[in-house]
């Protein structure tokens, strides 16, 4: 009997919980200081980056394809034959080809690679998707095709403190560059269709941010009545708990709101105060 697993890496933000009750193996992306290097979520978490930053900005890596191989070794001892591999965006990493040329030569295991051509809790979404459909039983080729006919019905949308880190990183995309940090403008970003970020909405201060996020999510649901919601943030847990209240008064019919932190990877590039909120429409 096939056994189906679940590959992903650390940018995906899959909440803690899914990942403890799903066959979601994690590869780590890499966080590249100077002196030293951290696997993310594994080593550096979110609450022992910011200090780290106030020194330095590191630079962020794909996996290795050591540490690649090696979850791919550990996939295949505990007996799985079937491999989803998901992945943040291919468009704003090298992730996903890196387990491409991988799995191409791997033997023993079956795989089907997803690029989300999404970031952070949004492509986490689509895990969460698939860890529903392999709990529940399904088999491999209906797992695909769920999680494949979902990827254009899932969004986020980030509330960037500055725009600094994504400048100093090299990770700017679309995104305008030219707002005034004088204006106090607090843009609003996500991913394109092929998986770029772009600037969605500039908005004046934390509450205007909070209510043009609120109109973003409605406008994306549109007259869908089955979707989840979902918000993360990095060193914004305030913040974060107060959006989870928002959605949860303007969108009662949602089944799930998860929660959770953007991971360090990813919070390298958004800078403390990002908050994300992700949505995947269900009908």
């Amino acid at each position: 009997m096939n056994k189906i697993a679940i590959l992903v890496d650390s940018g995906t933000d899959v909440p803690q919980e899914i990942v403890e009750r799903a066959p979601i193996f994690m590869v780590p992306l890499r966080i590249i200081f100077k002196e030293k290097e951290y696997l993310d979520r594994v080593e550096l978490t979110s609450d022992n980056l910011f200090p780290l930053l106030k020194e330095e900005l590191p630079k962020t890596s794909l996996p290795d394809g050591e540490a690649i191989q090696k979850v791919l070794d550990e996939i295949k001892a505990q007996g799985f034959t079937q491999v989803l591999v998901i992945t943040i965006s291919s468009g704003l990493s090298g992730t996903f080809n890196a387990m491409r040329m991988l799995t191409e030569h791997y033997e023993g295991l079956d795989f089907y690679l997803v690029d989300t051509k999404n970031i952070g809790i949004a492509a986490g979404m689509s895990v969460i998707l698939a860890a529903n459909q392999v709990t529940a039983g399904a088999d491999f080729h209906t797992v695909i095709e769920v999680v494949e006919n979902h990827l254009a019905k899932t969004k986020v949308f980030f509330n960037v403190d500055t725009l600094e880190y994504l400048q100093r990183g090299g990770r700017i995309g679309l995104v305008s560059s030219l707002l005034g940090s004088a204006l106090k403008l607090k843009p609003i970003i996500s991913c394109n269709e092929e998986g770029i970020y772009y600037t969605v909405a500039k908005v004046r201060g934390l509450n205007k941010s909070f209510e043009k996020t609120i109109q973003l999510v409605k406008e994306f649901i549109g007259e869908h009545q089955r979707f989840d919601l979902a918000v993360a943030h990095a060193d914004a847990q305030d913040s974060a708990e107060k959006m989870k209240q928002k959605l949860r008064e303007h969108f009662p019919n949602a089944q799930k709101i998860y929660f959770g932190t953007i991971s360090p990877a990813l919070s390298v590039h958004t800078g403390p105060g990002s908050l994300g909120v992700g949505i995947q429409l269900l009908d």
